[in-house]
């Protein structure tokens, strides 16, 4: 199918039955919420809570995400869990997600959050849990497995993109200015789950693997495992990194 036609269909699922299940194979079956960090470059806040509860605008940033997924009809939820774990549990009950716990959070990077829910990857999405969305990035069906990206003319140590003529992400490199990087949600595909997922088992023994980010481990792989560039403006997708960053968002955050 191609993207036109994907796109026509999206047009007419809601009242052709015919169009929905032409649609099925690029349904969402879930998502996956990764909170299991320690998120140290926001201490002393995160000593005492994790940083997918802390509340922005008013909102805790992991809720906020279960509410927009949910928007989305995408209802079953996976939350990855690791520094003060004991606080996301009220999680399960009130908003029905399903958490898995890493117990290895301390000594690994997020590679290791991603091995716990190996069995779970699909249609999925993958997320971190302290994103905050300004308006819903999520939809119920996806054309084709996806970083999303955001535009910047200021230098960062953010992972800058190259692509080709279709949207493939050919080359990520750290650092960069004056061009499109890594920020928010991924989608993948079920065949792009099933190739990381297989390779991921194949070589998680390695040391080296345990230590990386997923996207390290992805561009490692980079040849093999396809994603492309799903662009979104700067406004939309936020990430906190420091309290600065917190308070030039929401200049009334922790009153």
């Amino acid at each position: 199918m191609t993207e036109d036609e994907f796109s026509a269909l999206l047009l007419h699922s809601s009242e052709r039955p015919e169009a929905r299940e032409a649609l099925a194979p690029y349904r969402v079956r879930n998502a996956i919420l990764l909170a299991a960090g320690t998120g140290s470059r926001l201490a002393p806040l995160t000593d005492k809570t994790p940083k997918g509860l802390l509340r922005v605008r008013g909102e805790r940033l992991v809720e906020r995400q279960i509410r927009q997924l949910q928007a989305a009809g995408i209802d079953e939820i996976v939350l990855v869990v690791g520094h003060l774990k004991e606080q996301f549990a009220y999680l399960a009950d009130e908003m029905g997600v399903h958490i898995v716990e890493n117990p290895d959070y301390r000594v690994c990077n997020n590679t290791s959050s991603l091995y716990r829910v190996l069995d779970f990857l699909d249609n999925s999405y993958i997320c971190s849990a302290d994103n905050y969305f300004t308006e819903n990035v999520f939809t119920p069906y996806v054309y084709r497995s996806y970083y999303a990206a955001v535009y910047s003319d200021v230098p960062t140590r953010e992972y800058y993109l190259t692509t080709n003529g279709d949207g493939r992400i050919t080359e990520v490199n750290i650092g960069g200015a004056h061009g499109w990087y890594m920020l928010g949600q991924v989608y993948w595909s079920r065949s792009f789950s099933s190739k990381f997922r297989a390779l991921l088992r194949e070589e998680y023994a390695e040391e080296s693997v345990r230590q990386m980010l997923w996207e390290q481990f992805y561009m490692r792989h980079i040849e093999e495992l396809a994603l492309y560039q799903k662009s979104f403006s700067a406004d939309v997708i936020h990430e906190f990194d420091t309290l600065a960053d917190i308070l030039a968002f929401d200049a009334n955050f922790g009153a």
